[in-house]
């Protein structure tokens, strides 16, 4: 495993890894879903080559025969089939660009949309090691990499390939004697080309790592930018998103550094092979075994595979950044997702009924497979039941709903909704079948309406606002600046905690599943609020299982039946009433909340 920026994805073999293009290969897939971009963009670098390759033969004609005939209607005639070559090649260049620049653009769209499609698919656990942040950074830098070497810089390094192989063969067909020289001269050229293209591909994976991490803490840090303000951390944390941009600057300078040698490379020795090569063909015109048009065509051959041959030096570096990007993404389709779907699911039985049973169930977090969460908790609640889990910081209660909810699979045991084993049944058909109000809301930036919407999405205005009434929250609703529509900044910025909260209770209440999960959903409201929102909850709860997972004793007073957890075990379990008479750690936490509240009030009171 390979860990970047705190998340662990797999690395590429390291024989993978020296294949310089080897990723690029992935994208194959999206290039054939659109042949007639593919097949437009090679006529017309056909075209454009072809036009191209005509040039030395017409200044052949041009020097042995239109000058030494002094023949101005000759002259005239190849100037004008020159200027229809140019008008082909014209043509040629500006639809290659079109199709190819097309086809990178309509590629990257697919390849960012099935990524991110498949990250949302991925289990929790992975996000628990992941950071968002590198992820984006994979989706956006990485991705126009990638759009460029399948857009521009491979048409460059296709138009250069084909110029290339086409003036080598005229270049034979011109003089073979001074086309053998030429040969000799290109492994002199390759084979360092090769060795460079491995180097920089190295590089600018590490320069997109680095950058990447960068780009991980500066999201991070955002994201949090007022308590960062609050504890005064400005100086530092700038101070640390500067080590890190030095360091991504540091890499990237040592991959541009080693283009440039290559490039450096690859032209002057090019170059110095056509000095070489014209050299020996001047003597051989002197020595009149050659025309002055032949030399010139075969001079004009030489430098048009020359400076091919210098471009696909410049353009392997880029297409080697690129598959450094693909390999990146592509880590990012290798992940599998522990959470799957069964190939023959079980069908949950209709009419939903709302019971949930958990069986010896036993799990520890992936990230601390050392410590177990859960053990051998075993309850059943019957559809229609509120049960009510209370306990310490710590002692499972927030896991029993990641696991209901399936986000994660026991090791040893079962959890049955509706009498069947979440893991024999469809995960989104599982999840369709409850709706949470977790304690840290999730609210997105975007309207007040969109944001209730998410628990139906294609749910009617009216449908939104009826939730919206229901969760008592219309009312601070309307009187926003645009009403539903009213954007409310990222994670809900705008809002206060209270507002938010109801919210989200608007949005379980849209969702209308059997099965409803409460993690303290009235924990940020005011007094006045939480009377309200808490009278919401009630009729929301009627006919409904309901698990409500309690920090504060007031709210699971009315629940048919309590929980007390510690360390991963149910120590006790009952009625309000009957837990309190036993005495025990249950009556223990009752006392010291509600004793420690009796004081608040009377000291309110003198």
């Amino acid at each position: 495993m390979l860990k970047k920026g705190g998340a662990e994805m797999k690395a590429a073999p390291e024989t993978d890894r020296r294949r310089s293009l080897g990723p690029l290969t992935r994208l194959a897939p999206y290039v054939r879903r659109y042949p007639r971009l593919v097949v437009g963009a090679c006529i017309s670098l056909l075209l454009a080559a072809g036009a191209t390759l005509t040039l030395p033969l017409a200044v052949r004609r041009m020097i042995d025969h239109g000058f030494s005939q002094s023949d101005g209607t000759f002259i005239a005639n190849y100037f004008s089939m020159l200027v229809v070559v140019a008008a082909v090649l014209a043509l040629a260049s500006a639809c290659r660009y079109y199709f190819v620049i097309t086809l990178g653009e309509r590629v990257v769209a697919d390849l960012r949309r099935d990524v991110f499609e498949h990250v949302t698919c991925l289990s929790p656990a992975f996000f628990d090691k992941a950071q968002s942040g590198e992820i984006v950074s994979r989706l956006t830098a990485d991705a126009t990499q990638i759009k460029s070497a399948v857009g521009a810089t491979a048409s460059v390094a296709l138009r250069n390939t084909l110029m290339g192989l086409g003036a080598v063969v005229m270049m034979v067909i011109t003089s073979p004697s001074l086309s053998a020289l030429v040969v000799v001269a290109i492994p002199l050229i390759v084979l360092p080309l090769v060795a460079f293209g491995r180097s920089v591909r190295r590089r600018s994976r590490h320069a997109q790592d680095t950058l990447a991490e960068a780009s991980a803490f500066a999201g991070e840090q955002i994201g949090a930018v007022r308590v960062l303000q609050a504890f005064t951390s400005e100086e530092s944390v700038a101070r640390r998103f500067g080590e890190a941009v030095e360091q991504a600057f540091q890499a990237a300078r040592q991959s541009i550094l080693a283009r440039s040698i290559l490039t450096f490379f690859a032209i002057f020795t090019t170059f110095a092979s056509v000095v070489g090569v014209l050299w020996f063909g001047s003597h051989q015109v002197l020595a009149g075994t050659m025309t002055p048009g032949t030399l010139g065509q075969f001079l004009l051959y030489a430098v048009l595979a020359a400076g091919a041959l210098g471009a696909l030096s410049e353009v392997w570096g880029e297409l080697s950044q690129a598959a450094g990007g693909a390999e990146r993404m592509g880590e990012l389709i290798d992940e599998h997702a522990a959470i799957t779907r069964p190939v023959n699911p079980k069908a949950l039985p209709e009419p939903a009924m709302g019971a949930v049973s958990f069986r010896n169930v036993e799990f520890a977090y992936p990230a601390r497979p050392e410590r177990s969460a859960l053990h051998k908790l075993s309850f059943d609640v019957e559809p229609g039941e509120t049960v009510a889990i209370v306990g310490p910081s710590g002692a499972g209660k927030s896991t029993v709903f990641s696991l209901l909810l399936r986000f994660y699979d026991p090791i040893r045991g079962a959890i049955l909704v509706d009498g069947v084993d979440v893991r024999e049944a469809d995960p989104a058909a599982v999840r369709r079948r409850m709706a949470i109000v977790p304690q840290d809301v999730t609210i997105f930036a975007s309207s007040v309406a969109e944001n209730i919407a998410f628990g139906r999405p294609g749910a009617s205005r009216d449908e939104i606002a009826a939730a919206a009434k229901a969760a008592h929250a219309h009312e601070f609703i309307q009187q926003l600046d645009e009403g539903y529509d009213t954007a409310v900044g990222e994670r809900g910025i705008t809002l206060s905690g209270g507002q938010r909260q109801r919210v989200a209770i608007a949005r379980a209440i849209l969702r209308d599943a059997p099965i409803l999960l409460l993690d303290e959903a009235t924990s940020a409201l005011d007094s006045e609020s939480e009377t309200l929102v808490q009278q919401a909850l009630e009729e929301l709860m009627k006919g409904r299982t309901t698990i409500v997972i309690a920090h504060r004793l007031a709210t699971v007073l009315k629940a048919d039946r309590i929980l007390v957890l510690d360390d991963g075990r149910i120590i006790e379990q009952g009625n309000h009433a009957e837990l309190v008479a036993r005495g025990g750690a249950y009556a223990r936490l009752a006392s010291l909340q509600f004793e420690a509240g009796a004081d608040v009030f009377k000291g309110a009171a003198e």
